[in-house]
């Protein structure tokens, strides 16, 4: 029976052959298990003072973390765990299944595993993902109507975050409705995650040092660890919590807030005996979108998405690895 997994040692045979060596060579120390700032969704809902209170503690945790993780949410246990169930379904078919997205109701090119463009082992990652815009679900199969479901919850989450976070920055009027306008289901996508144990001794990335281009991203993990992220010059390791929906600041927000939100470089770390599964929802604009600082002098140039986007692309393509935002300074 063929197996699930991507043939990553002899896809990249080379690297393995000239290159093996994983030290990132950047002294960053890792520490276990810290845990990120959470925020109650719940208190929103409450007085005015709860509620102002809450919305500082979001506006700080994007300000000195750029990450922080979300209970009491509204998104169901039921439907996180369908979900999962379904998200393991698929990615455990038959790898060339997979390749050939056989009965799958999703455009092509959506499944990717490993890194085209690395070069060597540090810009290898170890796993495998389906990239699904949102306009694309449907209800044609069980996943496809528990990705609906958790997409539109998500949405709900992610589109009040960037309301309140447009609201402490000030920016101008309407500034909250800019994500609304823009941040559309035609614009946005969901990846699903699998990360296979990686039998090398010391693993690899599951997911090379990056940070994301996106506004903001919402992720939901299950309880296998691997989530690390820089704080203070450091690797920290986030501690895997299943109730909980981690949400991080992406570039195109620290552009708008002009540095105030910070975009943080954060990477998975493959395991070698489990497998690892998370979802992510990225909330993007269209490509025609202008990103422009919401606050005067600005740090970086006014640009388009697409600008942005293509240049993310070329510095992948050419250099293995994503420059982003310091490409655009004012």
């Amino acid at each position: 029976m063929e197996s699930p997994d991507p043939p990553f040692q002899e896809k990249y045979k080379s690297l393995f052959d000239k290159y093996y060596s994983i030290n990132n060579s950047n002294d960053l120390v890792i520490v276990e298990d810290c845990k990120l700032p959470l925020i109650d969704f719940s208190r929103l809902t409450l007085g005015e003072m709860e509620r102002d209170e809450c919305k500082r503690e979001i506006a700080k945790a994007s300000q000195e973390w750029g990450f922080f993780q979300v209970i009491n949410h509204g998104i169901s246990r039921e439907i996180l765990e369908r979900m999962r169930n379904e998200q393991v379904h698929v990615f455990k078919r038959p790898f060339s299944d997979k390749v050939s997205q056989k009965d799958l109701n999703y455009p092509p090119g959506s499944y990717q595993w490993g890194t085209p463009s690395a070069i060597c082992l540090t810009h290898l990652s170890w796993s495998e993902a389906f990239h699904v815009p949102l306009v694309d679900i449907n209800s044609k199969t069980n996943l496809s109507t528990t990705m609906e479901e958790f997409v539109t919850k998500v949405s709900e989450v992610a589109h009040k975050f960037a309301e309140i976070l447009a609201e402490k920055m000030n920016g101008g009027n309407n500034s909250s409705n800019f994500f609304k306008e823009n941040c559309l289901p035609s614009t946005c996508y969901l990846r699903m995650n699998r990360y296979p144990p990686c039998p090398l001794s010391p693993p690899l990335h599951g997911l090379m040092p990056h940070t994301d281009t996106s506004f903001l991203t919402v992720l939901h993990q299950d309880q296998i660890g691997g989530l690390q992220l820089v704080k203070d010059g450091k690797w920290i390791a986030v501690k895997p919590n299943q109730e909980v929906l981690i949400i991080n600041i992406g570039d195109l927000f620290q552009a708008w807030s002009n540095g105030v939100y910070k975009s943080v470089e954060h990477r998975v770390v493959s395991n070698r005996n489990e497998e690892r599964f998370s979802t992510a929802c990225f909330f993007c604009p269209s490509y025609d979108t202008v990103i422009q600082s919401c606050t005067e002098p600005s740090i970086y140039r006014k640009f388009r998405f697409k600008e942005y986007r293509h240049q993310v692309q070329m510095d992948v393509k050419e250099l293995g690895y994503k420059i982003g935002l310091s490409r655009f300074l004012a």
